[in-house]
């Protein structure tokens, strides 16, 4: 009988495996370890054709007696999916063995990074219980063991968290909201820079990169699941002047922001960690230079964690043969979630274009009746542009009562010298009161120091010129009513960008998003298109209804 704490987590851990709990709810019903127990019972029972074994009997025999023996067994993927679900199979993927020794069994995941040791007494008759194993191999450990044992990230991951084997440069995760992408990468990081696991040597060099320096110190460092919250020994220690994270073994992790490509120049690197990467602000300038300094070490590799969005790097990406793809959903982190939120949100976007990118991690490609795509945008945006000549700031509230679920679209765009409109920022403000957006579009206004605001009216009349003026008396906001549909408004503005009259200041991945999955009944997701709404009025004030040209009238 056990007693004391150790009592406590050996019981939990128990019950943990023998009822396939792999911290995650149905259907993912068993854990791998349960389900190769599981399956080597029942190669024992049934007939070798069944499950085909990889040594006689008299191999087994001769173990009995104290010599080392393997017996290897190839699972038919087909009969395992049937049996454990499609989870369940991939989890096992391949071949696995037990292996005997003086009457101790020992357990081998082949293909998983690291093995899972669980000794356990042969009856008289040879046959193993999983119950056996797992509580044999509880018993060997301590208490400081088993709390070490607990918190073994190698045990308590997914297989889809893990490194994926082979000769590898790039391992893209893409992953749904909340599916447990930054805790992968947080582990993956500081088991390397901790000397955990092997491929990073001592004065390793790591890049965090990240959209903005706020989100890598606030998502890949501090955040819940970063590498300050992941780091249980071998603590790094956070230099925030010189913005790096340092670990006793002398590895040290510099951060970057897609904000400034050029601050790569310079540097180099053994590895990096990217995080979501279809929202940088200078994607494609930023990866290459990236891939220039990543130069260090025997076989240099970067870890990609970023929600899917078919961007033309991201596509090319998942193209080469260097990487490795792994797409996790949120509903596999589902035991890490709030109670309720994931029946909440599919019931609102559960089978839309929206879901499935945002929910399942899935990479879907642009709209074939939409009218913009992806690789038009990127040939558009440019780093720098000509001083502006006029600047306005576009602005579509949301309907009366809808404020607290929809979006509030804020754009800037100007006149550069040569006619073109350049897209400035996307400002757009999401469950916003009018008081708060109105907020955001006189700050907009102010840091670009623009001409006047746009401003479409709905039913309200005034009351979006009312709101704004709360907030500055003295803004100039010029209303303009809708009298066409949606598409129909669209699809000018649609054909300037095909004429090479509208540039983009850097990516607007939401913007884009909406541009790209805009089609004749609206976006997939049957949301307002607010974002889109707010730069086609901004374009259209500066390009189609001419006044954001200069003209002579002659009397």
């Amino acid at each position: 009988m056990i007693l004391g704490g150790s009592g406590l987590i050996v019981r939990s851990m128990s019950m943990a495996l023998s009822c396939a709990v792999w911290g995650r709810p149905r259907p993912y019903r068993r854990r791998w370890v349960h389900a190769l127990m599981a399956a080597q019972l029942r190669r024992r029972q049934q007939s070798v054709g069944e499950l085909q074994a990889c040594e006689t009997c008299a191999a087994r025999q001769a173990s009995h007696a104290g010599e080392e023996t393997v017996a290897q067994e190839k699972f038919d993927a087909v009969r395992m999916r049937e049996q454990m679900g499609a989870a369940g199979a991939s989890a096992l993927g391949g071949t696995r063995g037990v292996r005997v020794v003086a009457g101790a069994a020992e357990l081998t995941g082949l293909g998983l990074t690291g093995a899972l040791w669980l000794n356990g007494t042969l009856d008289s008759g040879g046959e193993l219980s999983v119950a056996d194993l797992v509580a044999a191999h509880i018993l060997r450990f301590d208490d400081q063991a088993l709390m070490a044992q607990a918190s073994d990230w190698r045990l308590l991951a997914r297989p889809e968290q893990l490194p994926p084997e082979g000769c590898w440069r790039t391992w893209l995760m893409m992953g749904g909201r909340g599916s447990g992408k930054t805790r992968a990468g947080a582990e993956w990081v500081h088991a390397l820079a901790s000397g955990e696991i092997t491929g990073l040597g001592r004065d390793g060099r790591i890049a965090l990169v990240a959209e903005t320096f706020g989100d890598a110190r606030e998502v890949m460092i501090d955040g819940v699941s970063g590498i300050m919250a992941v780091a249980r020994d071998q603590r790094p220690a956070f230099e925030a002047t010189r913005r790096r994270l340092v670990w006793p073994s002398g590895a040290v992790a510099q951060m970057f922001s897609s904000e400034d490509p050029e601050s790569l120049r310079g540097p180099q690197f053994d590895l990096a960690w990217c995080d979501e990467l279809g929202k940088w602000r200078h994607a494609r300038e930023t990866w290459d230079m990236l891939q220039f300094a990543l130069r260090l070490g025997a076989a240099p590799r970067q870890l990609v964690t970023t929600t899917p969005r078919a961007t033309p790097l991201m596509m090319a990406l998942v193209k080469d043969r260097a990487t490795r793809v792994t797409r996790i959903r949120t509903e596999d982190n589902a035991a890490h979630l709030a109670a309720g939120f994931l029946d909440a949100i599919r019931a609102r976007y559960g089978g839309t274009r929206l879901g499935r990118q945002e929910l399942d991690g899935e990479l879907i490609a642009d709209r074939e009746d939409g009218l913009w795509r992806r690789e038009q945008i990127e040939a558009l945006t440019v780093r720098a542009h000509g001083l502006l000549s006029r600047i306005v700031v576009a602005v579509d509230p949301p309907a009366a009562g809808d404020a607290r679920y929809s979006c509030c679209g804020i754009v800037a765009a100007g006149l550069d010298p040569d006619g073109r409109a350049v897209v400035l920022a996307d400002g757009s403000v999401e469950g916003a009161s009018p008081t708060h957006w109105a907020q955001a579009v006189v700050r907009l206004y102010r840091r670009f120091d623009a001409d006047c605001v746009v401003a479409e009216i709905h039913q309200g009349g005034d009351m979006v010129t009312s709101v704004l003026r709360t907030v500055e008396p003295s803004l100039p906001v010029r209303q303009v009513r809708a009298t066409r549909g949606k598409w129909l408004r669209a699809e000018p503005v649609a054909a300037l960008y095909e004429q090479g009259r509208v540039i983009h200041a850097g990516h607007f991945a939401s913007l884009e998003d909406q541009m790209c999955d805009f089609g004749p009944d609206g976006l997939s997701s049957g949301r307002s298109p607010d974002r889109l709404d707010a730069l086609v009025w901004a374009l259209t004030e500066l390009l189609l209804n001419r006044r954001g040209e200069p003209q002579v009238r002659h009397l």
